[in-house]
């Protein structure tokens, strides 16, 4: 089945910061200047954020009937033109496409909508996967995301930054930052990380070396179990032949964590 989630209430937490572009509070420290000289200050803050998305989600039929089974999650992130407040938009393209097709997975959809003039936060779609965990009967050891162009970008942000959350990830006509500083955790859990990248050979939109370059920062990084699938006469929509790959959704869910 298909559920619209029109609110996510439980999503509405706050993420302490420190960073700028804050009101001082009662807390802040007093900012003293000294006339012709450098000094030493500080500053703290507390900065809230309102993590808020709406979300298809899919769960298996016989979800309902096992009621001790756990089931694997995948996270799908859409493109930049399926943002805004039309979720049934979210359904245009990938796996939640299928679904409303009358495909069956053996695995929990979910399929957040990106606000209109924003792009993929790494923290409320952890936020997000945080939720799912807790209320949904989610085997932790087999999470995974994917996501086209904008979502692409997503899916290798959150694999760069939170290798240790997800069992395999699979990037479609993506690119983003090359991998810098890695914490001993996030070095371990790239070692048995499965990446599945896939690109337009011809995309005019998002080029094809953004893929091999995210591929090539993921083998320096210790990735093994990696692979870019290029579709030489595809454009920019390499979506279509990635989401309709035989074997890749057997693929995700062969990765454990």
């Amino acid at each position: 089945m298909i559920t619209r989630v029109k609110s996510l209430a439980v999503l509405l937490a706050t993420v302490a910061l420190l960073a700028g572009c804050a009101t001082s509070g009662p807390g802040s420290s007093a900012i003293t200047p000294s006339p012709g000289a450098q000094t030493s200050q500080s500053f703290s803050a507390a900065v809230t954020k309102t993590n808020h998305l709406e979300f298809l989600l899919y769960v298996p039929k016989d979800y309902a009937t096992d009621t001790t089974k756990k089931f694997p999650l995948v996270l799908f992130l859409h493109g930049s033109g399926e943002r805004g407040t039309n979720l049934a938009i979210v359904a245009k393209h990938g796996p939640p496409k299928l679904v409303a097709a009358g495909r069956e997975f053996p695995f929990i959809l979910a399929s957040p909508q990106c606000p209109e003039g924003q792009v993929w936060d790494d923290d409320t779609l952890l936020s997000l996967v945080d939720t799912l965990q807790a209320q949904l009967r989610v085997d932790e050891h087999h999470i995974y995301v994917t996501g086209l162009s904008m979502g692409g970008y997503g899916t290798w942000s959150l694999a760069s930054k939170y290798p240790e959350r997800f069992a395999a990830v699979a990037p479609v006509c993506g690119g983003g930052e090359r991998i810098r500083t890695l914490l001993p955790t996030q070095r371990e859990a790239l070692k048995t990380l499965g990446v599945w990248a896939f690109h337009g050979g011809k995309d005019n939109v998002v080029a094809l070396s953004e893929s091999e370059r995210m591929v090539d920062a993921f083998k320096k990084a210790g990735v093994t179990d990696i692979q870019l699938t290029v579709y030489p006469e595809d454009g920019h929509d390499s979506w279509t032949h990635a989401y309709n790959e035989p074997t890749l959704y057997d693929w995700l869910l062969k990765h454990s964590r």
